[in-house]
């Protein structure tokens, strides 16, 4: 049908064909967790894309876009040798809206959202760049892209949310994070080399800074010397990537991901330390026992400070399931005495919260004592007035919170 399609419109037109063809790989990459199928579908879509070839006399352009590169999928080998656009600079703007175009196009929208929003437009470009700006497709990642499918709804909705997720095979990304073991954080400023980004591999076989990167989950950013790293855009996608990530293991479990979600939400609304510490609990327990045993195999070096494996997991999984629930929290908040494992906050309520693992024998109450001492200790709750102050203890053989010490911030007078 196609080989028809294509010399038929030739010849009814007199004159060579454009042919178009959006989102190549989907019928691949929809079938990414699932190799067997894979397969099949890869051997399908060569036969495909060799009827193009075939017809070469009767086409002037094809143009070709997709999520990925295929060195074995044979594409690029059954047509001419087409000329690869993703990271020349010249289309660098192709695939989304820059600040200058948003700020050129939509002054209507910008103003009215705004007004909703009761704020200045300044500033609604602000809070805009951190949520949906940053995909960024240059060698030297300099350019920066709002995705349309996000920003368009915002001015629709006038409101701040995960959208891009909608459209961004949510399921398919979540279980490749299930079946690899892996977690969001681990991948925050990644470091690649300038051949990776040129050659990042088939999805099926691409280490999974690959398959996110090719998928557009991690995007560009600067690097040091001639390396680039990767990252998430922006905030739009770090949440949505955490809520995937923990609706996963919390359904792995058979726990309900929205009632979890509200206990922890109104437990930090009401300063209330329990459903907190129950909805961390349930989340923890959920986290597949390999998960475990894989992490003590290594040691973590984040920002030149070295932790103990376990205790990046569980923290990288507390973190990742506070953002997920849209609580603003900041990891490893520096102070001029230390740094705060978690700060969040939730419509106003700010905590302060300091992880410590029990190992073997140790103490689980001496160790909250010690989380809750080191926070009162370095001052890292002097920021922020009011703030509920948790030391938390989880011991490593149950892998559950089993000791917990709490109080507000100095400035106030009442005890939890």
């Amino acid at each position: 049908m196609l080989s028809v399609l294509i010399s038929r419109a030739a010849r009814k037109s007199n004159q060579r064909v454009v042919v178009l063809i959006d989102e190549y790989d989907k019928p691949y990459t929809d079938f990414i967790n699932d190799p067997d199928m894979a397969e099949k579908v890869r051997n399908v879509l060569r036969d495909y894309y060799v009827r193009i070839k075939a017809k070469d006399e009767y086409i002037c352009f094809t143009f070709i876009t997709g999520i990925s590169k295929f060195t074995r999928f044979s594409v690029f080998s059954t047509l001419n040798t087409p000329l690869d656009v993703s990271m020349m600079p010249e289309y660098a703007g192709m695939c989304g809206y820059t600040e200058d175009e948003i700020i050129r196009y939509f002054p209507d929208y910008l103003e009215e959202t705004a007004d909703k929003m009761q704020i200045s437009t300044s500033t609604l470009i602000e809070k805009m760049r951190d949520y949906y700006d940053g995909f960024s497709f240059d060698d030297d990642a300099e350019v920066r892209l709002y995705n349309p499918y996000s920003t368009l709804s915002f001015f629709r909705k006038k409101k701040f949310s995960n959208f891009w997720v909608q459209s961004g095979k949510p399921k398919m990304i979540a279980d490749y994070m299930k079946n690899r073991n892996l977690t969001v954080e681990q991948f925050r400023n990644f470091s690649v080399s300038n051949d990776f980004i040129e050659n990042p591999g088939d999805m099926d076989t691409t280490p999974p800074q690959g398959f996110l990167y090719q998928s557009g989950y991690l995007t560009l950013r600067p690097g040091t010397i001639d390396d680039l790293t990767l990252d998430y855009p922006n905030t739009e996608v770090l949440n949505a990537m955490s809520e995937l990530v923990t609706q996963n293991i919390l359904q792995s479990k058979d726990e309900s991901y929205s009632q979890c979600r509200r206990d922890l939400l109104n437990g930090l609304l009401t300063k209330a330390k329990e459903p907190v510490i129950g909805a961390f609990n349930r989340l923890l327990a959920s986290v597949p026992y390999d998960d475990y045993t894989n992490a003590a195999k290594h040691k973590v070096v984040i920002d030149g400070h070295r932790f103990p494996a376990q205790e990046w997991l569980y923290r990288a999984t507390i973190f990742g399931f506070l953002r997920g629930c849209g609580v603003v929290v900041v990891a490893e908040m520096h102070t001029n005495l230390g740094r705060a494992d978690l700060v969040v906050a939730h419509r106003g309520v700010l905590w302060v919260i300091e992880l410590k693992v029990a190992y073997t024998s140790e103490n689980a109450e001496a160790k909250a004592e010690e989380a809750y001492r080191q926070i009162m200790d370095n001052d890292y709750a002097t920021p922020y007035p009011g703030a509920v102050c948790l030391g938390l203890c989880i011991d490593n053989s149950t892998r559950q919170i089993t000791a917990s010490q709490a109080n507000f911030s100095p400035c106030i007078d009442d005890a939890m």
